[in-house]
């Protein structure tokens, strides 16, 4: 199956084997020589769809931009070749700190090009998160932009980087992309602007050979403990994986213009925003503000305007859409969607019912997909045409992923049964392992069963039919006086209570049922507060799914805490109802929101 696949990208040298398989260490297409720029870029331009649009951008204050095939390319060129003047060579490493802008996409590209391995860091995180990530991988070069828009507020990312570069002795040079006319300092002989190096450089550079198993990207996800870990990624096993399920779940042609609202600092932008779209030759729309700007509906505004056929979000943002109303909707037609995808949490029932009626017009079928930064490509989701949608279940494992649900003792759980998802095969997208740290690699996602499975970390179950339902992380499994309740069940039954916007659970130790529901709730719009409502919601979930899943506590709130990736942070909530020092909150959008709640849990205990 994967050999098919990999066989329609072009390679340099073909692979003498297709799978070396060493638990848990794998390296796939071995012998093979390939660049990822190349199949993005380069044999586009040479097969009919140089004149296609690549890439159609609009920013935030509503200025647009088009990059055919053959931009792109040149495009691509010079700044690789500005890479290299910079002193930039195969194998080291490049941090690329950027809005949403098309030059994001060919930076990456670039570094992809001449075999540097970048590391993205979402613009939204502070000067010491791109700190601390630069210096584990010690970053040679950083690549940013004077700024960015974010809800009408200028992002200045290059002041917040010169705080970042301070103390991070391995970045030799620093590359400013052009976005506005943003106040900054430039320090001589260290600091330099794209499109002044750019007239100084020739106008082709030579892709480089790379071989399959040769790291393409680090990328940095939050652990448990709150220290990021950088997973590394190959070059040709991982553009195997997001071309191949590009290309399948979402059914990418020719016409379609697709639109995943990620950025490229997580995973889902590098894989279904740059390199799983631009390999199979499709066209990409890119946005660079909030989705609420200046109204709340803009992506419908988007959609209509740019013809988008294919639109892939998160369940947090489909539910904030929900809160606001299907009137904001009404004006537009939304005629142009054929496709619908959801991704970065289980999406419960009700949201997804109302994306399919809503957003969908009940003609569009829905991709539910789940899969992580480690997987790299989507790994359960069903097919669009082939399987019978389920709300609330995401599916079945993509052709060539062989996955089981494991109770504590390793054995496999009976359907309709909650356990622990692994994967018991590797997969070409597979991470090669967590930078710099073997034994952390080997201990999270190899220790639980002794090196067998490829441990996830989350809970899932399996129904009569063989649908699987991702409950959440398994730290977000709750045990109940020995009863397993997912996170997300719970919430779905939070959230389809009529007042009810949005909901977040965790467990906290009770002596007598081993743990107890303390639920987050965010109400929706003119619903006031009061005993009689909490009493009214306790009840729901209790009809929902039984007493034992009732909330012991509800808190209301304005707004939950949320990462940049549209995450609610539950570690954080957990510590708040636990009356622990809270952990990491560099990642979180609005760390207000954090204090603002652990202040009413500690007024409602006293």
């Amino acid at each position: 199956f994967w050999a098919t696949y990999a066989s329609e990208l072009t390679w340099y040298k073909k692979w003498e084997k297709v799978l070396d398989w060493d638990p848990p260490h794998s390296k796939w297409f071995v012998g093979g020589e390939i660049n990822v720029c190349y199949n993005c870029v380069d044999r586009h331009i040479k097969n009919g769809r140089r004149n296609k649009a690549a890439i159609i951008w609009e920013g935030e204050p509503g200025d647009t931009k088009t990059l055919t095939y053959w931009d792109l390319y040149r495009e691509v060129n010079k700044f690789a070749n500005v890479l290299k003047k910079l002193g930039v060579n195969k194998g080291d490493r490049v941090a690329i700190y950027m809005p949403m802008i098309p030059e994001a996409v060919i930076a990456m590209l670039a570094c992809a090009r001449i075999g540097a391995i970048h590391m993205a860091v979402f613009g939204g995180f502070s000067s010491e998160a791109l700190r601390d990530r630069i210096n584990d991988c010690k970053a040679k070069l950083l690549i940013t932009a004077d700024g960015g828009y974010r809800r009408g507020s200028l992002i200045p990312l290059k002041h917040d980087s010169d705080y970042a570069v301070k103390d991070t002795p391995s970045i030799e040079n620093v590359l400013i992309i052009k976005r506005g006319e943003f106040p900054l300092r430039i320090k001589k002989g260290k600091d330099f602007w794209w499109h002044e190096l750019a007239d100084e450089v020739d106008p082709y550079c030579e892709p480089e050979s790379m071989n399959s198993d040769d790291s393409l990207f680090i990328l940095y996800t939050s652990g448990t403990t709150g220290k990021p870990k950088g997973v590394v990624h190959s070059t040709g096993g991982y553009l195997t994986g997001a071309y191949t399920t590009s290309k399948l779940i979402f059914d990418m042609k020719d016409q379609d213009v697709f639109w995943c609202t990620a950025d490229i600092g997580w995973i889902t932008g590098h894989s279904y925003i740059v390199y799983g779209p631009l390999a199979v030759g499709a066209t990409l729309f890119m946005y660079e503000g909030a989705p609420d700007w200046p109204e709340m509906d803009r992506y419908w505004r988007i959609i209509d305007k740019y013809g988008i056929t294919i639109f892939y979000t998160a369940p947090t943002a489909i539910r904030a859409f929900m809160k606001a109303g299907a009137e904001l909707i009404a004006p537009y037609s939304l005629e142009t969607l054929r496709l619908l995808g959801s991704v970065g949490e289980p999406i419960n029932p009700e949201a997804w019912i109302w994306y399919y009626t809503n957003i969908g017009k009940k003609r569009c079928p829905i991709v539910d997909t789940w899969w992580q930064t480690e997987t790299g490509m989507i790994m359960i989701t069903t097919l669009p045409g082939y399987h019978t949608m389920k709300p609330g279940h995401s599916g079945f494992p993509f052709p060539g992923v062989s996955i089981d649900i494991l109770n504590e003792s390793g054995n496999p759980v009976e359907p309709d049964e909650g356990g622990y998802l692994v994967l018991k095969q590797p997969w070409p997208s597979m991470l090669k392992g967590i930078y710099g740290d073997e034994e952390k690699y080997l201990e999270k996602y190899w220790g639980k069963w002794g090196g067998k499975y490829y441990f996830t970390g989350d809970g899932a179950r399996r129904d009569s039919e063989g649908y699987l339902m991702l409950l959440g992380r398994v730290d977000d499994v709750l045990s109940i006086a020995g009863h397993r309740i997912g996170t997300m069940e719970v919430e779905s039954a939070l959230v389809s209570h009529p007042s009810v916007a949005e909901a977040a659970v965790v467990g906290i130790t009770h002596e007598i049922t081993g743990q107890a529901i303390v639920a987050f709730i965010v109400l929706r719009d003119n619903i006031d507060k009061d005993f009689d409502l909490e009493d009214s919601i306790r009840e729901h979930v209790s009809k929902k799914i039984g007493p034992i899943a009732k909330p012991r506590k509800v808190i209301f709130s304005s707004e939950l805490p949320k990462t940049r990736s549209g995450k609610i942070m539950r570690r954080l909530l957990k510590d708040i109802a636990e009356g622990k020092v809270l952990g990491d909150t560099t990642t979180l959008t609005e760390p207000e929101v954090i204090d603002n709640l652990k202040k009413q849990y500690e007024v409602i205990e006293s």
